[in-house]
């Protein structure tokens, strides 16, 4: 199994997803440039990490989601590779349009950092199939921007489709509708602000973040 991290100027999570995918699966990982042109050949899974891409000017995520290694990024996505994207990897895919909505600022107006708990809301996509019928999970969010908006009818659409995963027991940031993670309609990519590369031991506080790498990678 061969997976990739994608590093922009300011990703401060790389490394930790890199150590997370390996440690979880057994997977070589790639650490790929967001000035690459080109993904690793046969790439199983592509991880998008947390951090402060291009210092977060503009909008969070805005300037990564124009960077020449995301025209390969959503190739692989359209040819059904997982991928996944963290915090402002999240806020990248949204930029980017291969997820809906967008990540504002936290309701409260402050940086939000601990550990939260999930509620699974759908255990049947492929980032979710090892947690086998499990309907919480831990991890830890770090953010100032995690506040998840679409519209109404979007929103209506998410849930109606399955497409939202996880949604947050004591919602930290005013996500609508206690959105904590969702899928695309092909369920081949997932964004969370959650970081499961936080979670992936239990020396860490949980392990649970280790289900979903493990998940991304048994599907490929």
């Amino acid at each position: 199994m061969k997976a990739a991290v994608i590093v922009f100027p300011g990703s401060n999570c790389d490394r930790d997803c890199k150590v997370a995918v390996e440690r979880s699966t057994g997977a070589s990982v790639d650490m790929v440039w967001h000035g690459d042109t080109a993904l690793p050949d046969k790439v199983d899974l592509i991880v998008l990490p947390g951090g402060f891409s291009y210092g977060d000017y503009l909008r969070c995520g805005a300037m990564a989601s124009l960077s020449p290694i995301m025209t390969e990024v959503k190739a692989a996505v359209e040819r059904g590779v997982a991928t996944v994207g963290i915090c402002n990897g999240f806020q990248v895919l949204c930029e980017a349009g291969l997820l809906p909505g967008a990540l504002l600022r936290n309701a409260g107006l402050k940086y939000v950092c601990k550990p939260v708990a999930l509620d699974i809301v759908n255990g049947q996509t492929r980032f979710t199939a090892a947690y086998q019928g499990r309907r919480e999970a831990v991890m830890t969010v770090g953010n100032g921007e995690g506040n998840y908006f679409a519209d109404e009818a979007t929103l209506d659409r998410l849930e109606g489709e399955g497409q939202v995963v996880f949604r947050y027991r004591d919602n930290p940031n005013g996500s609508a509708r206690d959105i904590a993670g969702i899928i695309n309609p092909a369920g081949n990519v997932i964004g969370l602000m959650p970081h499961p590369d936080r979670a992936f031991e239990a020396e860490l506080g949980s392990a649970d973040g280790a289900l979903l790498f493990q998940s991304a990678l048994a599907s490929a």
